[in-house]
């Protein structure tokens, strides 16, 4: 089969297009024949190489994946050959605490078939498409768990977010605004405020032209002043970490699910502790939150930012180009549209 593959950790050079031999299948398993993939940081990061995780090589990247069942056991518990399902690409044994991430740990979908447990699959809602659905679980539904079930995000609250123009912080924004919170999106062009604005933002600023902690006083005014946000969403870390803190207001929180600038950057705890405010971390995603996504996309309430959908062999000009953050949402791969 064609997949899009790395013999070696390193930079993009290190991608390759080309032929591997498709994905044995364990009992309890499925294989798919893959729909449409969606790009993530995470396939940046794990091509690079990761301090303590074990990739298997080659490595497949690909954590996103909506496919078609084309192999199975006898018995499937309720699904058939043929059915349209999302997969759960993080799976944890409770009892052993086993932890696998597809695209990460084990081979992911980046390729024209793949497989997983039967346990991982997830039905997609009749009006929802695959390009929609397979933008949910490493994007939307982390997002999601970010701000519903760790944040708490309420309505009138207003939300500062960092890094607002990638899938995350596409996803961040909108869903932010279903639950009814003023959103301040931070990009690194004038031409991304706009486009945010046009999202639904209720304010953008270029992170560039002007520190964070200076915006923030300048709009809302001092800590001690009752200036600052009630929520400010950081994903990125690096040096935006240490002005974001600055930013919050008091007894407000800082939610963060991700470091893509870095991951030990400097702090400053006065502003923790003089703020009172929590932060708060937040891992991925569970099923039921990728399942809540969807459901918002079948009611109409939610439509996944697209920038691009490529073939699997333009696929690693996509990762090229989300690397780069030249990227507005969520670039999808359709491997069955290659040459």
């Amino acid at each position: 089969m064609k997949a899009v593959f790395f013999n070696e950790h390193g930079p993009i050079d290190v991608l390759h297009y080309g032929d591997v031999p498709e994905p044995e299948r364990p009992p309890g398993w499925v294989k798919l024949k893959v729909s449409a993939c969606a790009l993530n940081f995470l396939d940046v990061f794990t091509r690079r190489g990761m301090p303590g995780i074990r990739i298997p090589l080659p490595g497949i990247t690909g954590g996103d994946c909506v496919g078609e069942i084309v192999e199975a056991d006898r018995d499937l518990g309720g699904w058939a050959l043929g059915d349209r399902c999302v997969v759960n690409p993080a799976f944890i044994d409770d009892q052993s605490g086993h932890f696998e991430m597809m695209g990460e740990t084990r081979a992911g979908a980046l390729a024209e078939y793949c497989v997983c447990r039967a346990s991982q699959l997830i039905r997609i809602p009749d009006p929802v498409s695959d390009t929609q659905a397979v933008a949910i679980p490493v994007a939307y539904a982390t997002a999601y768990r970010m701000l519903v079930t760790r944040g708490n995000v309420r309505p009138g609250e207003s939300v500062l977010v960092l890094g607002a123009s990638g899938g995350v912080g596409t996803a961040t924004v909108l869903l932010a605004k279903q639950l009814g919170a003023v959103i301040t999106a931070a990009a690194g062009s004038q031409e991304k405020c706009e486009r945010l604005i046009a999202l639904g933002a209720d304010a953008a600023y270029d992170y560039t032209a002007e520190a964070i902690d200076k915006y923030a006083r300048r709009v809302t005014g001092s800590l001690f002043r009752g200036g600052g946000f009630d929520v400010v969403v950081n994903f990125t870390g690096g040096d935006s970490w240490a002005p974001s803190l600055r930013a919050v207001k008091r007894g407000g929180r800082l939610l963060t699910c991700g470091a893509t600038a870095g991951h030990a950057p400097p702090t400053d705890i006065r502003f923790i502790f003089m703020a009172e405010m929590d932060i708060k971390g937040s891992t991925g995603f569970t099923a039921p939150e990728i399942e809540a996504c969807l459901a918002l996309i079948a009611d109409g309430r939610l439509d996944p930012v697209i920038d691009r959908v490529l073939p699997l062999d333009q696929a690693i000009e996509g990762i090229r180009l989300l690397e780069e953050r030249k990227v507005f949402g969520k670039v999808v791969i359709e491997p069955g549209n290659s040459r």
